[in-house]
């Protein structure tokens, strides 16, 4: 299982909101919950696309 460089997410910001972000490690997904989506980290890489990104309540 990866995990996330606390220090990279300091840096990293929803694209939509520019909020933080949250790291799940189960579903290996940066979680904004100001806009209510999960980017996807594929091999190790955040994928900050909105179009990418999955939907959650």
């Amino acid at each position: 299982m990866i995990q996330i460089d606390p220090k990279m997410l300091e840096i990293l910001v929803c694209p939509i909101t520019f909020g933080s972000l949250t790291y799940n490690s189960e579903t290996q997904e940066l979680i904004s919950k100001s806009a209510k989506l999960a980017y996807p980290i594929r091999n190790g890489i955040p994928v900050m696309l909105p179009d990418e990104a999955r939907k959650i309540d």
